[in-house]
Order: C-alpha cells, then sequence, then structure tokens
C-alpha cells in the first residue's frame, strides 16, 4: 500500500507544474501575516474584482482556509477541496496571481484543517493538496491540525519534566507527506495552540490548563519540526487569565524556526474581545524591531465590512493598527 501511494505520488508530480518550488523564502521580520476566510468571496466573474487579488500591500503573507485534509481535487473544480471560494481554480489561481503582482513579496499558502474539518485528518491527502497549491500557483501549507483531544501527559525527558501526547506521531506524518511533495522552498507553516509550549520547565505552572497544555513541545524534540518555516500561535480564545506575552517567550524557547504572535477579531469564542485595538497595537509594536518575528492576525475578512465597530473593532481596524504598530507604510490601503 505505502509502495503504490508513493508511485502514484511521484507520477503525479512529474506532471504538476513547479510553482511552488520556485518560491523565494520569506523575508526577514517582522512579518504581517493574516487568513483569509474562503466562504466569504465575493461571486465575482473575473479575477481582478475578488477581495484576494485586492489584498493591500502591507500583508506578507496570506493562508487561504480552508481545504480538507482528505481532500480530492481533479484540476479544475474546487468541489473537493473545501474551499468555499465562489468559482473555479482557474479564477482562484488568476486571483492569487494578480494578488502577487500587486505585492511581489506576498506569500500564499493553503490553509488545511481547521477545526471545520478537524475529522478529515485520518485520511490525509498530501498528494492532492500539492497539485491544488501547485496548481493555484501558491507558495505552500498551513497545517491547522486541530485535534479534539491530544491525549497529552506529563512525562520525564531527559531527567526534566515534560509532556508527551498522543498526537506528536500525526505532527510528524503530516508534516513528513507534505514534504515529500512539496520540499523545500515551497512553505510549510502551522498555527499553534496558545497554551502548547507550557508544562515544562520555566513555564510548569502556566494558566490556563488543559488538555492542550504542552501539546505543542514536540516542536523541540522531534525532527520534522527542522521542516517548519514559520509558527503562527493562536493567542487568543483562552480566557482571561492566558498571557499572550507569556505564551510567546514559551513557544521562542522551542521553536526551531520563526515565532509570530496571533492576534484575532472580535469577537472571541466566549463572545467577546480578548484584544481591543489598544492590545493589538501593544504586541504588534514590541515586535516591530524582530528580525524573526511579526504578527498573525485571523482574520482579513472577519467582522469586514459592515460590521458594528462602535461596539467591537473589525478586520480593516485591526488591520490598520496592526500595519502601523509595525511601523508600516500604505497602512491606509483599505481592506477589499
Amino acid at each position: 500500500m505505502r509502495m503504490r501511494w508513493l508511485l502514484a505520488m511521484l507520477a503525479a508530480l512529474g506532471s504538476w507544474p513547479a510553482a511552488a518550488q520556485t518560491s523565494a523564502p520569506l523575508p526577514d521580520g517582522p512579518l504581517f501575516m493574516a487568513y483569509y476566510e474562503s466562504w466569504t468571496e465575493l461571486p465575482v466573474p473575473i479575477a481582478s474584482a475578488t477581495r484576494l487579488a485586492n489584498l493591500p500591500g502591507y500583508i506578507d503573507v496570506v493562508a487561504i482556509s480552508f481545504v480538507r485534509p482528505d481532500l480530492t481535487y481533479d484540476g479544475r473544480s474546487l468541489q473537493g477541496t473545501g474551499l468555499q471560494v465562489p468559482f473555479d481554480s482557474a479564477v482562484l489561481a488568476q486571483a492569487i496571481a494578480k494578488a502577487k503582482t500587486r505585492n511581489p513579496r506576498l506569500k500564499v499558502l493553503l490553509a488545511v484543517g481547521g477545526s471545520s474539518y478537524s475529522a478529515g485528518w485520518s485520511a490525509f491527502a498530501a498528494a492532492p493538496l500539492a497539485q491544488l497549491v501547485n496548481t493555484l500557483g501558491a507558495d505552500g501549507v498551513d497545517l491547522d491540525f486541530e485535534p479534539a483531544d491530544p491525549q497529552c501527559r506529563p512525562q520525564m525527558i531527559g531527567g526534566a519534566s515534560s509532556v508527551v501526547c498522543a498526537t506528536d506521531g500525526k505532527w510528524a506524518e503530516f508534516i513528513t507527506k507534505t514534504r515529500a511533495v512539496l520540499p523545500r522552498p515551497a512553505l510549510l507553516t502551522l498555527p499553534a495552540w496558545s497554551v502548547g509550549a507550557y508544562g515544562q520547565k520555566g513555564f510548569e505552572h502556566e494558566q490556563p490548563s488543559g488538555r492542550y497544555t504542552g501539546s505543542m513541545l514536540w516542536l523541540q524534540r522531534l525532527p520534522e519540526a527542522r521542516e517548519l518555516d514559520l509558527i503562527a500561535i493562536m493567542a487568543y480564545d483562552a480566557g482571561p487569565s492566558f498571557d499572550p506575552g507569556r505564551a510567546l517567550a514559551a513557544y521562542q524557547a522551542i521553536a526551531p524556526t520563526r515565532v509570530l504572535l496571533g492576534v484575532e477579531v472580535p469577537p472571541d469564542a466566549n463572545g467577546g474581545a480578548t484584544y481591543s485595538v489598544e492590545r493589538m497595537k501593544k504586541y504588534a509594536a514590541q515586535q516591530a524591531g524582530q528580525k524573526q518575528g511579526g504578527i498573525m492576525l485571523y482574520s482579513l475578512t472577519r467582522g469586514a465590512p459592515g460590521g458594528d465597530s462602535s461596539v467591537l473593532p473589525d478586520a480593516a481596524m485591526c488591520a490598520y493598527a496592526l500595519c502601523s504598530a509595525l511601523g508600516r507604510t500604505g497602512c491606509e490601503e483599505p481592506l477589499p
């Protein structure tokens, strides 16, 4: 079975264009990464009129969400991929190309999984995923594996207390399969759980504590982690006791690659606002001088346009605040 999968994968790769293979690496930070929710795209007939094609120039990395882990793809229709744009892959490829023409430093990722497609990882389909990346002219993949319960437990490793989880091997599997079909310079990134780096020396008593505590500590142990180009902390939806600054420090202590602090356009999972605009600006300003740092925003399309920004800030307000705090120019450019 494994040999048949490998032969099929190699045969398919030989017939695909190498768009992702020619991508330049990520520039030095601070980076501004953002998610773009495909289901919010405009039902327009031409690529140049899409929201994606008209992203502001201060965005460095955009992750198009979400692709099914168990996707099917015939080279044209997006029906089996999980992406929910109201057009086919030819128009989406044109929109990506136009976005990159407007902003040559822009990197475009396909975000796989998320909470909507959490059940599909048992049939992770790396070969059609690579075909989709290459056909669309994207730069790589964002592995958003969100297990319902990572089944973590404390364990002594090298004489020190740490955390081991049942999903550690799954992460290694998904990274290995993805890199087999999308080797560097294609990008491979992942969003990391808020408390995933807690649970060992220096951070063993951090709050809040729960089933995801320590779920990302494999980043310092497994060699597959070195295949990652970027980690973005989902530093939100964790409750009032959560300190994003401590989470960032914990990840920086274990990550083999650059780490971005992720913020969220409200409302959060509890119906409130984890981040005010001022709090977003504070964390972005702290990242402004970090060559290997930056900010991730979830998402560019959440709460905008048409939201009541007098109650909660919308995506446009959040993006402007983050751009300004990072010291960028052109922050007045509106979100499409």
